[in-house]
């Protein structure tokens, strides 16, 4: 399933592999975040963290009237504040969507699938 954007000149589809590629790239760029992980873990057997190919596997984008609602799912690192890591992963989310893309996104739901020790 695509997003439609109409204009005056037509009509724009933008596939959702784009659309998770642009956040899973701005969830990535946040400090605390290990990575992006896979929304089903349990049927995908993953606990590991998503390359950039397979970004699309720990985003969903679901279209709605006015823009686009999306859920992240990422790894965080051990000993960073949660609330304010989920914070600025919506601010970054939703700003690159509409200054790259220019989607609305009405909604930007941040759920934590773990948390990682990295070594130093």
């Amino acid at each position: 399933m695509a997003v439609k954007i109409k204009t005056q000149a037509g009509t724009i589809e933008i596939s959702n592999d784009v659309i998770a590629t642009v956040v899973g790239g701005a969830a990535t760029d946040i400090y605390g975040i290990v990575g992006m992980a896979s929304k089903n873990q349990i049927k995908d057997n993953l606990n590991d963290i998503l390359g950039k190919e397979n970004y699309s596997r720990g985003v969903v984008v679901r279209q709605e009237e006015n823009g686009v609602a999306v859920d992240v799912y990422i790894m965080v690192s051990y000993g960073t504040k949660i609330s304010e890591v989920s914070r600025n992963v919506q601010e970054k989310v939703k700003y690159n969507l509409e200054t790259m893309l220019g989607v609305v996104a009405n909604s930007v739901n941040v759920f934590i699938q773990g948390v990682r020790v990295q070594p130093e």
